[in-house]
């Protein structure tokens, strides 16, 4: 895996540059603009985790969980909510590290399960989320599929390494 790979948090230096990240055309409809997410995130801040990802120096991506342990529908207790990653940046491992990490970050919290709801659209990001391990669950929320991912200690310990 790449070894300049780091996660960061929104600062006011950053801030204008994340909202800058574009996403493939055709991936418009599937998630929402990174400056929507941060909007979302400054109305939720006690529930909110975005994060930036950056490869030596150069923003790649986006990411942004959601950890409501005390919400009444268990499938936001521990939520990948947003993942975006850059046009030009697609393919090189930024999302599956970004994922680990938000895997890595939900076990230091007392999680044991990673959900993210997605729509089932041809080119969506179904088969991504399948080979990160994460499975339906039967659940739709808001016409998307949920589905789960069982976190361990030992997987995503060494997952980041």
């Amino acid at each position: 895996m790449h070894t300049g790979l780091r996660l960061e948090q929104v600062t006011q230096e950053n801030v204008r540059a994340a909202c800058k990240l574009k996403m493939r055309p055709d991936q418009e409809d599937l998630v929402a603009p990174v400056a929507w997410s941060l909007a979302d995130a400054c109305t939720m801040p006690d529930i909110a985790w975005p994060r930036l990802i950056y490869e030596r120096g150069q923003l790649v991506g986006f990411i942004m969980a959601a950890f409501a342990p005390e919400h009444q529908n268990p499938l936001f207790h521990s939520y990948l909510w947003r993942l975006n990653i850059g046009a030009g940046c697609q393919g090189r491992g930024y999302g599956r590290f970004a994922v680990e990490a938000l895997c890595h970050e939900a076990i230091r919290r007392g999680q044991h399960r990673l959900t993210v709801c997605y729509h089932p659209y041809q080119h969506g990001p179904e088969g991504f989320y399948r080979r990160l391990g994460f499975l339906p669950t039967g659940e739709c929320h808001e016409g998307e599929v949920a589905a789960e991912r069982i976190l361990s200690v030992d997987a995503a310990a060494s997952a980041i390494r």
